[in-house]
């Protein structure tokens, strides 16, 4: 049994994380730490668990086996670093950190400790991530010139219930959270076009601010690559309906998909359906990033592709941020070690 410490709940997937944890035959949750000692208190009450005010304290326990780290963005690489050197297994909210130099510490720390780290990027293991990547493998759209991913949501839209939105205020903390809507919700549409496309040479990233907030609810990215192509990253916190987006053209093909009706449609020249769009089979979806950490500390094996997504994740959003900054393009080569 994986004895595993929950630290911080300050994330809005925290109790998501907590319930993994509890459902899963191979883990069990034993202690909690909180940067809120009274949150932290109220959450190992109710989980009947062990409270620790100290995160030094808590991470010299020898009974704790590994870590959910929900903390705000800020500190993950002060927390991630202390439980890599504590020999605790780390499974974290994206992204790692906010800046390339705190990810590759992170990282260095991780592998100097020899523990197993996997980060929640939830999407690549989606049933339509999959099928999309089978349909790149095949080549059948062509050389790829284009990506759009986009997921938004009305989480900063006041309302009678919340004058500020759903989401919890400290999201708009840029301190705690390092940005808005890009680096939280467009995270997930950000892997999927590095994933889908690769690593761009420059970004840029235009934020709006539509609610007043300090940071942006409203954002797109363009990543512009060598080649010519480009993927278009948007996100936002002020749109009420807007489904979850991927799209993929080609020089001989597209690939359409839409939460609105979670279908996948392909167009090729090469399948000889120049007029007729062909709705694509998805397969099962992959077990869940803490499904797969768990694997990982079981079997002694290391999420080598998560990791890496992970890394580039976070050169894209210090780059995406830089951008929105200075108004200017900025090459990812730029970016401090």
């Amino acid at each position: 049994m994986i004895r595993v410490a929950m630290l911080s709940f300050w994330h809005v997937h925290a109790n998501d994380y907590a319930r993994q944890a509890t459902e899963h035959p191979g883990t069990e949750i034993v202690a909690a730490w909180d940067e809120l000692p009274e949150r932290g208190r109220k959450q190992a009450e109710e989980r009947g668990v062990r409270f620790y005010e100290d995160l030094n304290e808590l991470l010299a326990q020898k009974d704790i086996d590994g870590v959910v780290i929900d903390t705000p963005t800020h500190i993950h690489r002060d927390v991630m670093v202390a439980a890599a050197q504590a020999g605790k297994h780390i499974f974290t909210e994206k992204v790692v950190a906010t800046t390339l130099k705190e990810c590759n510490e992170i990282l260095a720390a991780v592998q100097e400790a020899g523990v197993k780290l996997t980060v929640s990027l939830p999407r690549l293991n989606a049933d339509y991530t999959l099928a999309v990547q089978s349909i790149l493998r095949e080549g059948s759209l062509g050389d790829i010139t284009l990506v759009r991913t986009r997921l938004s949501h009305n989480g900063a839209i006041p309302s009678e219930r919340d004058p500020h939105g759903w989401l919890p205020a400290h999201f708009f903390n840029k301190e705690q959270c390092g940005g808005g809507a890009m680096i939280d919700l467009g995270c997930h549409p950000m892997y999927l076009a590095r994933l889908f496309l690769g690593l761009p040479e420059s970004i840029s990233a235009n934020y709006g601010y539509v609610t007043g907030k300090d940071v942006e609810d409203n954002a797109v990215s363009v990543l512009r690559y060598t080649n010519g192509a480009l993927a278009i990253v948007e996100a936002g916190f002020v749109n009420r309906f807007s489904p979850f987006v991927i799209e993929v053209h080609g020089t001989e093909g597209s690939l359409l998909y839409s939460t609105h009706d979670n279908k996948l449609l392909v167009r090729s020249s090469k399948l000889g359906e120049e007029k007729e769009w062909r709705v694509q089979q998805l397969p099962d979806n992959l077990p869940s990033a803490f499904d797969q950490w768990v694997s990982h500390i079981e079997n002694g094996t290391n999420a080598d592709e998560n990791i890496q997504l992970a890394l580039d994740l976070t050169r894209l959003m210090e780059a995406s941020n830089l951008s929105a900054s200075t108004g200017e393009a900025f090459k990812l080569s730029d970016l401090a070690q």
